[in-house]
């Protein structure tokens, strides 16, 4: 791990380390507690040398564990797809994001590990279907959000993933700019993926939860709650949508003026439980190509960087 502090001379100035946590040799354990309490819901950031409450470290893991592993997974649909690309640049677009998704999966787990849970374990515990998984669709909405997480080397980190993020974004947009601009046909595939997408989509923040009961926003992990986020991603792209005269699959769908909040239908949450606990059309098929590349490619680990291979 890096020393945080020993970048401060190359950083920006805004970037630079800010007040560090630190404690009085005399504090009982509630009062390091209070105290660490007081440091996040002030906006101090908790570097990954601090002391933290293992409640705090251990819901930290859990949600940069699972957007590692959502950034692994989430390659497997898109590679497939490089071999089908209609022409070299859109090949060579398509192989570039692919490998941002898996170097974002490797910066993430990376964090993770600095929080006591080996690579190996998480691994593990991914192609043994302990952790769920669902490849995010708008998921630059919910990232821009932990640019300001509470665990510092997370928030570094996520600057780096949403410029990326960005470009992806970008390139997306192209491909269906040029799809709807294009034949009849590929108007038609465009408003069929729209149709098939947009439950996906709604679902991909997932249930309200009160604000008072979710641990991540105490401890300000991450910035906005789910219903915060899925509105936020309907002011943005709703218009977009629109403006290139497609139409949104929800009759329900309407700006409130005076709630200044989006109406929507609810969506399929039974769908999305079925999906995040890998029951998915291709969630063991792509858990399986994870088990066997991982298994192929175990004597590169022992070899070169000592990992021992499991017993069978």
């Amino acid at each position: 791990m890096t020393d945080p502090l020993a970048l401060d001379p190359i950083l920006p100035e805004a970037e630079r380390s800010t007040a560090r946590l630190a404690f009085h040799p005399a504090m009982s354990d509630d009062e390091r507690f209070a105290h660490f309490e007081a440091f996040v819901h002030a906006g101090g950031k908790v570097e990954a040398t601090d002391w933290m409450p293992e409640e705090y470290r251990t819901g930290v893991l859990r949600f940069v564990e699972m957007h590692a592993n959502s950034e692994l997974m989430g390659v497997l649909p898109e590679r497939e797809w490089i071999l089908r690309a209609p022409t070299l640049r859109r090949k060579l677009a398509l192989t570039a994001k692919v490998q941002d998704e898996v170097g974002h999966a490797q910066l993430l787990y990376r964090v993770a590990e600095d929080l006591g849970k080996p690579r190996e374990a998480m691994f593990d515990d991914l192609l043994a279907g302990i952790i769920a998984w669902l490849v995010d669709a708008a998921a630059i909405v919910a990232q821009q959000a932990l640019r300001d997480s509470s665990y510092a080397p997370y928030a570094r980190t996520m600057r780096k993933i949403c410029w990326e993020e960005s470009v992806h974004i970008m390139h997306g947009r192209d491909v269906v700019v040029t799809m709807v601009n294009g034949t009849a046909e590929q108007r038609a595939m465009i408003q069929e993926a729209l149709d098939r997408w947009w439950g996906p989509l709604m679902q991909m923040h997932g249930p309200r939860t009160p604000r008072e009961r979710d641990r991540d926003l105490y401890w300000r992990v991450k910035a906005k709650s789910s219903e915060e986020l899925r509105q936020e991603f309907l002011t943005i792209y709703v218009p977009r949508i629109l403006e290139l005269g497609l139409t949104i699959p929800d009759p329900d769908l309407r700006f409130d003026e005076g709630e200044g909040a989006w109406h929507y239908r609810e969506p399929d949450w039974d769908e999305l439980r079925t999906v995040v606990t890998n029951h998915g059309p291709m969630s063991q098929e792509r858990l399986e190509f994870r088990r066997v590349n991982r298994a192929e490619t175990s004597w590169v680990r022992e070899t070169i960087l000592g990992v021992p291979v499991a017993a069978a």
